[in-house]
């Protein structure tokens, strides 16, 4: 469990990074927009390449959420089979209460994730507009009069790696030093 925490840690820092370097749409400021925008969007005023004002929210949203989920399991314990890398740092009463974060978090991911599902499975139905395939892709085929996008090279794909990698490292627990478990010690079986 903690090599998959560490691992989405590392994939939401890689996202955060992208977010700020990356390509034009997968920019942050490029999608994220004030509220003008959003009612302009909720009157059918806005028309525009990328997220529109309320996929952003959504994505910000989705961000925030599995990022608290990450970071309050590395100090969270269940008592049963799982103790956060870094719980040994903090009090007991800290891991309860972080402990009671993150189960109540779960509940709201698991909301955020629906409702960004499916919004996608709408868009792709009802509005006849495929949201995964330009995703995976990495471009959308649009109208000749829309802005093209601009690649963010290379430079700033291997930064966005180097700081996805280098926080899924920190999450593993590095920082709290953790180590290999002690060896368990041989006992002398009597000769009886």
């Amino acid at each position: 469990m903690a090599g998959l925490a560490s691992a989405i840690l590392g994939l939401l820092a890689f996202r955060l990074a992208w977010g700020a370097m990356g390509s034009t749409y997968a920019r942050f400021a490029t999608f994220v927009r004030g509220p003008q925008t959003i009612r302009a969007y909720l009157q059918g005023q806005w028309h525009g390449v990328g997220h529109n004002p309320l996929g952003a929210l959504s994505v910000l949203a989705m961000l925030a959420v599995l990022l608290a989920q990450g970071i309050t399991g590395l100090f969270s314990n269940d008592d049963i089979a799982f103790k956060g890398p870094y719980a040994a740092l903090v009090s007991s009463d800290t891991i309860t209460w972080i402990s009671g974060l993150h189960e109540t978090n779960f509940a709201i991911l698991a909301t955020v994730v629906a409702l960004h599902v499916a919004a996608i499975v709408f868009y792709a139905r009802v509005k006849k507009d495929n949201l995964v395939m330009p995703m995976v892709r990495g471009y959308k085929d649009v109208a000749h009069d829309e802005p093209t996008a601009t690649a963010a090279g290379w430079p700033a794909l291997v930064v966005a790696i180097f700081i996805g990698v280098g926080a899924a490292w920190l999450a593993s627990g590095v920082l709290a030093g953790k180590s290999a478990p002690a060896a368990a010690t041989s006992t002398q079986t009597p000769s009886w």
